[in-house]
């Protein structure tokens, strides 16, 4: 697909842009990510996925999509960043990363500046971004969480998932000075574990750390959302009325209550051109 340029000479507007990460491996980050922005098409979103898991891509996979070019092509010049947008369900655009490519996880920490820089370059109308990390504390996962106007930390309720959860907001909030996080409990039995889950991290980020959590809400375990997997297909489409499908929605619906983008924020950032239009608009 080659996405529509903007037709009027307006400045786009800055999308949201939504980090989706996690610490730790298994806890469900591309599922979620998917399933976002899933729901937000369905909300009326212009949506793009961006995968930004650089060796082990699986964003396209979930969507039993077959891309042309993925970042690696990008990146070895063969195409530009526009090239590699991919048609998902519904109009809901991808970018797609590479799998099985090593080097792709050994890019320097300017060349992942770099391609937050080259969304500038992107001349298609958005209302929001959803970023899905790979798992860890790699430079990576640290700049485009940084490049985020919001971060998405989602955590199960096993030990070592929330043990990295920390591990990452520490990271994140004394490196990066990110210092808000919204958290969303994932493969909850019930809504009750969900809100547990998130006062366990909290507890000791508030002891250790200056950084703010904000419960965004949990999903819960759903067979329906294992079939869906199967299936190549996002729960929100394949099973509407499944109970993670409802928690996806509800989910977007919070998330579209949250303050738009003001301006640049002064650091590595997507869209920032774009930030800077909005700016001026807003003082004008």
């Amino acid at each position: 697909m080659h996405s529509p340029d903007a037709t009027s000479n307006e400045p786009l507007r800055a999308p949201r842009v939504i980090a989706v990460t996690g610490g730790k491996g298994g806890v469900g980050k591309t599922t979620t990510s998917v399933n976002l922005a899933m729901a937000m098409i369905e909300a009326g979103q212009r949506t793009l996925l961006l995968d930004t898991d650089l060796g082990l891509a699986n964003v396209d996979v979930m969507l039993g999509l077959s891309p042309k070019f993925t970042l690696a092509d990008v990146f070895a010049g063969r195409c530009e960043l526009q090239d590699t947008i991919l048609e998902g369900p519904k109009g809901l655009m991808v970018v797609p990363a590479a799998s099985g490519k090593r080097h792709m996880t050994e890019l320097l920490p300017q060349q992942h500046i770099g391609l937050v820089n080259a969304f500038s370059q992107l001349n298609i109308p958005l209302d929001v971004m959803i970023v899905d990390t790979p798992a860890g504390i790699s430079d990576s996962v640290l700049t485009f969480c940084q490049a985020a106007q919001e971060v998405i930390l989602v955590v199960c309720d096993e030990p070592a998932s929330v043990t990295d959860a920390y591990a990452l907001v520490k990271i994140l909030s004394r490196d990066r000075g990110v210092n808000r996080i919204q958290v969303l409990a994932n493969q909850v039995p019930n809504v009750n574990e969900g809100r547990s889950v998130f006062d366990k991290l909290e507890r000791v980020t508030s002891r250790f750390l200056d950084v703010t959590l904000s419960y965004l809400g949990a999903i819960p375990r759903d067979e329906w959302l294992r079939l869906s997997i199967q299936r190549q297909e996002p729960v929100v489409e394949a099973f509407p009325t499944a109970p993670a499908s409802l928690a996806f929605r509800d989910i977007v619906r919070k998330i579209g209550k949250w303050q738009a983008p003001q301006g640049p924020r002064g650091h590595v950032e997507f869209f920032t051109d774009r930030l800077v239009a909005t700016q001026g608009s807003t003082v004008a």
